[in-house]
């Protein structure tokens, strides 16, 4: 082949790697305008069958304001100490309530990150022993992540009575369907070559499991169960609607008993508390990924 027609075929080459380029772009497009389209659409019947309207929202966001106003307590600077003790009057009540909702959040997250422990391998697509296990336990986890906390508090407050123990039942139940799916994610994540070894080597489905995928995957684990934590705490405040314990059943007393002045105090120590258990997890989950804080981000 001469010079002139090893750059005539090299021109070609160039010449073709740039239409297969262009109609790349433009496949690339049309699927990105198709996507916007299908968005804004569904964007816009989601507004019209939930009832948006944003008139209404700034009619009503003035109405939301003057009512959080209206539970907080007048403080005068000479007697402050005395306006604050009355607002608190209950503290020590409150306090002891707000432990057994932080308890309650605990306990049901150890239960419930155990059960998605011992559910996500089988839900590995890559680490189930077969398609019909992990059809099963897939199916599981969505039952379990998909009925409400609320739901299952009602049910176990009928099968066991008022208090936190229906509430860390359901507060279980349902992490452990919400965390067997993260951790199954984090499972099929993982790298394949410490499996293939631990299998060359004779290694047993456990042992894999064991030797092969946890190390891998415990950071995650841990960080997934510390966010988990967070939320369920949260929503152990949430549960004592339905008189599952907690400090969620007084604020609903003090809601529907028009106490507005208990609804803020009960308020601002649930925020005060959920910053307090965010930042601690915060700074747990860096030590675990091993991050340095005082470096920055």
């Amino acid at each position: 082949m001469t010079h002139a027609q090893a750059a005539a075929a090299f021109t070609g080459r160039i010449l073709a790697f740039e239409q297969r380029y262009r109609l790349e772009q433009r496949t690339r497009r049309l699927w990105t305008l198709l996507f916007v389209v299908l968005f804004a659409v569904a964007l816009v019947g989601s507004m019209q069958i939930s009832d948006f309207n944003l008139n209404k929202l700034m009619r009503g966001l003035p109405k939301a304001w003057t009512y959080i106003h209206g539970t907080f307590p007048t403080l005068r600077w000479d007697s402050l100490g005395a306006d604050i003790a009355g607002w608190y009057w209950g503290l020590r009540y409150w306090l002891r309530l707000l432990v057994e909702t932080i308890l309650m959040g605990f306990v049901g997250t150890a239960l419930g990150g155990a059960g998605a422990f011992a559910l996500c391998f089988f839900a590995s697509r890559n680490l189930a022993p077969s398609s019909v296990v992990y059809f099963i336990a897939r199916r599981t986890l969505e039952f379990l992540r998909t009925v409400p906390e609320l739901v299952f508090a009602l049910i176990f407050v009928y099968a066991f009575g008022l208090g936190p123990f229906a509430g860390v039942l359901a507060i279980a139940v349902h992490t452990a369907g919400s965390l067997g799916k993260l951790f199954a994610e984090v499972n099929e994540n993982a790298d394949d070559r410490p499996i293939d070894g631990v299998r060359a080597a004779g290694g047993s489905w456990p042992m894999i499991m064991r030797l092969a995928v946890v190390p891998q995957a415990l950071p995650n684990y841990a960080s997934y169960l510390l966010l988990r934590f967070e939320i369920n705490v949260r929503g152990a405040a949430v549960l004592g609607v339905v008189g599952a314990g907690g400090i969620g059943e007084d604020l609903y007393v003090a809601i529907r008993q028009f106490e507005y002045t208990d609804i803020s105090a009960i308020m601002l120590l649930l925020i005060a508390m959920t910053a307090i258990i965010d930042i601690t997890c915060e700074s747990i989950r860096h030590r675990l990924i091993g991050h340095d804080l005082g470096k920055g981000h």
